[in-house]
């Protein structure tokens, strides 16, 4: 049998899979752990004459053939390009649809509209829902710890992935606009529903407190880099002040990464100017980009890292490392030296392409390696911060000396 002509669903196809989804770039918006320095305009070449032979023969094959409805032409569009990206072998190099990629804005904005939960995985890798404080989610009953089961009633996938099941308990604020999470208590076994209304929510990106185990140390957390997180920190950093701390603890652990300008600016405050990281071009170009220094100069510094550590929360602890202002205590980091523009398409997609990789200020590359702490910790099997209590007894050490 003769192949029909090619359909207008795979011109749309092939025009995403050649490339003329860049044409469509309306511009980079943020890093993948990374902010974007300024708008890019997408300058990349269009094709004008895709040849895909074969993928025109599948799909009059498949209209022809196929035993069931084939999906709309948008989702088969989106299923080209992540095959187009995939074919790549890049995990950072990756497509996202509008819903999600609107999550992701939101997140390093520093708010968003949903529940108000971390969702992680565990190691039997069921998804478990960490509420925030004064989150709906919590003031609904989620605690922390809770296995989520089903969302509006349809059970979740865990080989799903984490950034599209977070997606689904983000939403539009409304009345009566809201999601059905199914969830079990830690130690319980029936589950049990909650319709949570969506509500604003304010994401903490740092949080700290004078150290009960030794008041004169202060201990700061950012659990990602965000928009809110250089403000959040000079609080942070204006309240132990005030509490008089001799030392300090900075927790990097499980952070992701973010926004670059906004971890530039955090490594920035332990530093007193000059080189924060080196950016490196496919071409081998390098740029260094320095910063004024901060307030938090001659204070005793100890940074917490583990393997969730990664992106640009490895800048921040290289960056300090490497300029001498403090050591690293923990495990191995993850190993995300790479950079990624995220490109906003004309629908409110979005795709990530990586772009550069970055280095420390002693030129180390991470990508891949991580970083070795200086100390290595065993995490404890009960429970116990073993790496808080190391870096407590390294700053005493230092201020008995």
């Amino acid at each position: 049998m003769a192949h029909r002509p090619i359909s207008t669903r795979r011109r749309f196809i092939e025009a995403a899979a050649r490339g003329m989804l860049i044409g469509v770039l309306l511009g980079a918006v943020f890093l993948a752990g990374f902010v974007l320095r300024g708008h890019v305009p997408a300058t990349a070449q269009e094709k004008t004459d895709p040849d895909f032979p074969l993928l025109g023969e599948v799909e009059n094959l498949l209209e022809v053939h196929y035993l069931r409805p084939l999906p709309a032409d948008k989702e088969m569009e989106y299923a080209a390009i992540r095959g187009y990206l995939g074919g790549l072998e890049d995990p950072y190099t990756f497509f996202i649809d509008p819903p999600v990629a609107q999550s992701e804005s939101d997140v390093l904005a520093g708010e968003y509209g949903g529940i108000g939960v971390q969702v992680k995985h565990n190691e039997q890798s069921f998804y478990v829902l960490y509420p925030f404080p004064d989150s709906p989610a919590r003031a609904t009953g989620i605690q922390d710890g809770d296995i989520l089961v089903a969302i509006n009633g349809t059970e979740v996938n865990n080989a799903e992935r984490l950034d599209v099941i977070d997606g689904m308990l983000r939403g539009e604020v409304g009345e009566g606009r809201g999601v059905t999470v199914t969830v079990r208590h830690p130690g319980e076994e029936e589950t049990r529903d909650y319709f949570i209304e969506f509500a604003v929510v304010q994401v903490p990106s740092v949080v700290w407190r004078v150290l009960a185990e030794e008041p004169s140390f202060g201990y700061i957390q950012v659990i990602r880099f965000t928009a809110r997180t250089p403000d959040e920190l000079h609080t942070a950093l204006a309240e132990l002040n005030q509490a008089e701390i001799k030392a300090l603890v900075l927790d990097l652990r499980g952070n992701s990464g973010g926004l670059l300008q906004e971890s530039v600016e955090v490594a920035s405050e332990f530093l007193d100017g000059g080189v924060v990281f080196i950016e490196r071009s496919r071409e081998g170009q390098t740029e260094t980009y320095a910063m004024d220094g901060g307030t938090a100069l001659d204070i005793p510094l100890v940074v917490l890292v583990d393997q969730g550590t990664a992106s640009a929360a490895e800048l921040v602890a290289g960056a300090i490392r490497d300029r001498g202002r403090g050591i690293l205590i923990g495990q191995r980091t993850y190993g995300k030296g790479s950079v990624q523009l995220i490109f906003r398409l004309s629908d409110e997609s979005s795709v990530h392409i990586t772009s550069a990789e970055w280095l420390t200020p002693n030129q180390v590359p991470l990508d891949g390696s991580g970083l070795e702490p200086d100390i290595s910790m065993i995490p404890a099997e009960d429970g116990r911060d073993v790496e808080l209590g190391e870096a407590i007894r390294y700053l005493r050490g230092l201020s008995e000396q």
